[in-house]
């Protein structure tokens, strides 16, 4: 208290003496001589281009760029599928751990449109994973309800990834493109037909980037079972193929919504009552679970 009673006495002490600064005008301030050279011209003003600001600050986006941050990757790419399956397209989502650090999610969702986007004059495809802020999440009706970074997340992604490949499926036929830290390899190419439609996103993080890379089989599984709670009467495939001799798999789904979760939370408990109070409605285009 005394500490802050000096500081606040010396505060008002200061705000008495005259400023020279207050009292100079403008032009006579800016008309000040320099102290020391200065070499601060227009080639230090840096402008960064398409997925540059990722690389130079990635913790802006992602939080961090150790294991909490390389999770994050997995859930951005998760986001858009989980997204799909709430518009109500997607049933079945699967997350695969692959050998030398590549993961792969896969959605039976519409697939990302392929089309030339009347903005960039691009394949909607590469605008989405290679530009910042471009997404279905910020109007019109792709999308009511999301739980995305709105537009950041999948290129992010592509910008911390040394290498990732974009595979979609609509319209009967299938369509790839590949990328090495953010930028095309090449145009989105046509490979084949399909009787399905969805999108499959494989990616492997960038070493230069991430000094540790780690995948938690654990930690993705929690995050995996918790959408499936949240996300109700879908799928979610949890496949673990680092070593073929260890391989893994866990499906999750869940009909109940959020009692189910906490009927889950609540396992080996005795309940004081056994309902689960649980509630679900929408007015005015707003949609609440509790």
């Amino acid at each position: 208290w005394r500490a802050r009673r000096l500081t606040y006495s010396r505060m008002r002490f200061i705000s008495k003496q005259p400023s020279s600064l207050a009292h100079n005008s403008v032009s006579n301030i800016m008309a000040t001589k320099p102290t020391q050279a200065s070499s601060y011209t227009a080639k230090d003003i840096q402008v960064l281009e398409g997925l540059d600001p990722v690389r130079k600050r990635p913790a802006m986006y992602i939080g961090s760029t150790g294991l909490d941050g390389l999770h994050h990757l997995v859930w951005e790419v998760l986001d858009n599928s989980i997204d799909e399956a709430m518009a109500g397209y997607a049933k079945n989502i699967a997350v695969s751990l692959l050998p030398s650090n590549r993961v792969r999610v896969i959605d039976d969702g519409r697939g990302i449109p392929v089309e030339k986007h009347p903005q960039t004059k691009k394949s909607t495809l590469e605008t989405v994973m290679t530009i910042l802020h471009a997404g279905g999440k910020f109007g019109g009706e792709a999308y009511k309800v999301s739980g995305g970074l709105h537009g950041v997340g999948v290129s992010v992604v592509n910008a911390l990834s040394v290498y990732m490949k974009a595979e979609v499926s609509r319209d009967g036929m299938r369509y790839e493109q590949e990328y090495v830290k953010g930028e095309p390899k090449g145009p989105v190419k046509k490979v084949g037909s399909s009787k399905g439609t969805g999108t499959a996103v494989l990616f492997e993080p960038d070493p230069e980037i991430f000094k540790e890379i780690r995948f938690d089989a654990k930690k993705i599984k929690n995050h995996l079972r918790q959408q499936a709670y949240l996300t109700s009467g879908v799928y979610i495939t949890f496949i673990d193929s680092r070593e073929e001799s260890k391989k893994e798999a866990y499906s999750f789904y869940f009909e109940g919504a959020l009692s189910s979760y906490v009927r889950y939370l609540t396992s080996g408990m005795v309940p004081e009552h056994e309902n689960i109070f649980y509630a679900k409605g929408e007015r005015d285009g707003i949609v609440v679970e509790v």
